[in-house]
């Protein structure tokens, strides 16, 4: 997860873009062939493009923009720590 790159991809892409990249990651992660770098390279976009959808998802619920992608990071550091 790079919130960077999750800033990068919330500013520029709508929702349902978004949703639509994961949805193709997802099928070709399933492609029997893929070498595990592939598979971990797929797992970091694909992690990325969630935390976009869920930072526009805070941002149309009315959040400020940092303070939704904090609120973000937060969340996935909490959650980890458990």
């Amino acid at each position: 997860m790079k919130l960077p790159v999750i800033r990068h991809l919330q500013r520029n892409n709508a929702t349902t873009q978004i949703e639509n990249c994961i949805e193709v990651l997802e099928s070709f992660s399933e492609y029997n062939r893929i070498s595990d770098e592939e598979l971990a390279v797929l797992g970091e976009l694909i992690t990325n493009l969630c935390g976009a959808i869920e930072v526009h998802k805070m941002i149309e619920d009315g959040m400020p923009e940092r303070d939704a992608a904090n609120a973000f990071v937060k969340k996935v550091m909490g959650s980890i720590d458990q």
